[in-house]
């Protein structure tokens, strides 16, 4: 039984991913838009955009990092 709940609480953790990652963009391009809107800066809107999907790549490392530490 305790297999089958490391099981589920793995599948758990990878499917947040699925989740974070294009989060993680969609808020970084919706702030990049906001402010460059507000400041009439149209490039604010890619840099949110990558800031967004650099912040989904940290989160995905770290969320990889952490289950690879608790395995060992």
């Amino acid at each position: 039984m305790p297999d089958d709940r490391n099981l589920w609480l793995q599948i758990a953790r990878y499917s947040q991913l699925a989740m974070v990652l294009p989060a993680c963009t969609v808020v970084g391009l919706v702030a990049g838009w906001a402010a460059g809107r507000w400041l009439h800066h149209e490039w604010l809107e890619i840099a949110g955009l990558l800031l967004g999907i650099a912040a989904g790549f940290v989160e995905l490392v770290r969320t990889v990092m952490a289950n690879e530490k608790s395995d060992n």
